[in-house]
């Protein structure tokens, strides 16, 4: 049975559809833009039963928040519309996000490491932006969530990203300009020590909700359990109860110590045990996550064994961040990644969105020229094409004189396999899409031949820019021949 609400149009612009969900406050619906054309959006209405002017105006304030903090970050839902209907009932408009919350995904079981990481460093980016504060009215305010909870965050398919993950409902959210006391607001499975006693909270509250979150993530549990599910006995769990042990809830998780040393940490009673900032914690994660990255053979088949399997060569590769050293900007350049006692070839490439999502599933095209002299010198030219109108082409020079040029060159000549790690310009510093390549055995014959040439001959740094000068010269020529060569080849198939 439909609900009563559904064809209504709103403010003439919104027509209502189905509930999306209900909450203690008010109810979700979804329902079409039809001044955008009918685009799907989210639209939250306050409870009737809940209106008093104090929750009226901690309405406004949830939007608002939302719609600031939305620009600020992919990793919150974005507010879009606010207004009120012709009974005088707020609401606000959001993006409609088609995926599960955060406990759906969890299930009860434990979440695999590179898995759990991604949705950490993303959640940590969203309170990140909130923690260090929106602009009202002048001011920069600070903004502590207070209900971090797995129902609290979604996970969308995402073209670049997989799995993009968003923080939601800031409806209890506390705005650190005013920071009195408030009474408890919060769910009390998850609350910090101080948030159950109703006292003034800074960003480490957050901190302690996450605390018990990752337990959750890497458990399938929670690590607090009261002897009665009320507000006093998770309010002696919080104050009196230790966190349960990682092995005392499931054996064989193999986690780092690091990780649950620092998920312990999270969970400290008093908030100046706990790690001072959400960007501390994310620093913190990052290192572990790189460093539990091992150097593991390919898994062995186990039949039906529930065991997490080791990392893929492609797992690792999707785990590396753009570095610090090199700019944000559209550039190219090879990084050697270790993996099982060998080390794989990749291009560190970062592209518009548009460009990522334009060519993500598009096989790469590689071309070479060298220059033997004045300097030893190879382009490698990658190539990403839909049609003739639509490629893009991205240069990599390697200085054969160098050792990542040349141990670059020859492991290509030893595998013919590379990948590209491709990192969004307006994105994070995460590798957001992964694409493997194959170089052809003719061309592995000459790239052999150049490397023998480049070893003979002596290194000239003086003149590395005359090398790389007629190498783009030769580009140029090579181009129009290039795009030529592919829409040919792709037209015979």
């Amino acid at each position: 049975m439909r609900d009563e609400q559904y064809g209504r149009m709103l403010v003439q612009r919104y027509q209502l559809l189905e509930i999306a969900g209900k909450g203690s406050m008010g109810q979700v619906y979804q329902a079409k833009d039809t001044l955008l054309g009918g685009v799907i959006v989210a639209v939250k209405f306050l409870s009737r039963a809940k209106m008093t002017q104090r929750v009226r105006d901690r309405f406004m304030r949830e939007a608002t928040v939302s719609a600031l903090l939305g620009e600020k970050s992919i990793h919150i839902i974005k507010v879009r519309d606010y207004g009120v209907d012709e009974e005088e009932m707020p609401f606000y408009v959001m993006e409609y996000l088609k995926g599960d919350s955060l406990k759906d995904v969890m299930q009860n079981k434990p979440m695999p490491l590179p898995r759990f990481f991604s949705f950490m460093r993303q959640i940590c980016l969203g309170l990140q932006c909130a923690h260090d504060g929106i602009e009202i009215e002048g001011n920069v305010t600070q903004v502590v969530h207070r209900d971090i909870k797995p129902s609290n965050i979604i996970v969308i398919k995402d073209a670049t990203l997989g799995e993009l993950v968003k923080v939601l409902d800031f409806g209890i959210a506390l705005l650190k300009s005013d920071d009195s006391p408030t009474g408890f607001m919060g769910t009390p499975a998850y609350c910090s020590p101080e948030q159950m006693d109703g006292k003034s909270l800074d960003n480490r509250a957050d901190i302690y909700s996450l605390g018990i979150m990752m337990f959750q993530m890497l458990t399938g549990e929670l690590p607090l359990k009261p002897k009665a599910s009320s507000f006093e006995g998770w309010f002696q769990c919080h104050h009196q109860q230790a966190p349960k042990l990682f092995s005392e809830v499931k054996a064989n998780l193999n986690l780092p110590q690091e990780l649950m040393d620092v998920v312990n940490k999270c969970m400290a009673k008093t908030a100046e045990q706990r790690p001072l900032t959400v960007t501390e914690l994310l620093k913190t994660l990052e290192q572990i996550d790189k460093a539990s990255i091992q150097l593991l053979p390919p898994p062995t088949k186990k039949g039906n064994s529930d065991e997490l399997k080791p990392p893929t060569a492609d797992d690792i590769c999707r785990q590396i961040t753009w570095p610090k050293d090199k700019p944000r900007a559209e550039i190219v350049f090879p990084k050697l990644i270790q993996y099982a006692g060998n080390q794989l070839v990749t291009l560190s490439i970062m592209l518009s969105r548009t460009d990522i999502e334009k060519y993500q599933n598009n096989k790469p095209h590689s071309q070479f020229l060298f220059v033997g002299s004045p300097h030893p010198m190879l382009l490698w030219l990658t190539t990403l094409y839909k049609d003739e109108k639509q490629h893009r082409m991205l240069p990599c020079y390697l200085d054969l004189k160098k050792s990542i040029g040349e141990e670059t060159l020859q492991i290509l000549t030893q595998t013919g396999i590379y990948r590209l790690l491709l990192f969004a310009l307006e994105g994070d510093e995460r590798c957001v899409c992964l694409i493997s390549g194959k170089i052809p055995d003719k061309k592995i014959q000459l790239l052999k031949q150049w490397l023998g040439e480049s070893q003979t001959t002596p290194m000239t740094p003086g003149q590395i820019k005359e090398s790389k000068r007629c190498l783009k010269e030769e580009l140029e020529i090579l181009k129009p021949k290039l795009v030529a060569s592919l829409q040919r080849q792709i037209s015979k198939k």
